[in-house]
């Protein structure tokens, strides 16, 4: 059986490339695939906690972030292609559309 730990180092792994995605990058489209990455992160934890203590729970709850993912993706793509017909970029500092 894989240790816990080894699932742990996955998730920390997969959420510090996720922040640093998030942090570092311009275009709004990797900047959703890495907080797609971080909330990935999170589901892992939770299903490696909820093995370990042999508790649904945390499966329970990843199933409501996958979901909660899913509507995210929805929106934000929508938004996307808005700002894309309107601004023909998808770079963070070129989109100034909220400002009054």
């Amino acid at each position: 059986m894989i240790p816990l730990s080894w699932y742990l180092f996955l998730a920390a792994v997969l959420f510090v490339t996720g922040a640093a995605g998030v942090l570092l990058r311009r275009n709004v489209l990797i900047v959703l695939m890495s907080l797609e990455l971080m909330l990935n992160s999170v589901n892992i934890n939770l299903l490696a906690f909820g093995h370990a203590m042999q508790d649904l729970r945390g499966q329970i709850i990843a199933i409501f972030v996958i979901a909660i993912t899913a509507a995210e993706v929805a929106v934000a793509l929508g938004i996307l292609v808005a700002l894309l017909r309107r601004k023909h970029t998808l770079e963070v500092d070129d989109l100034t559309v909220l400002k009054g």
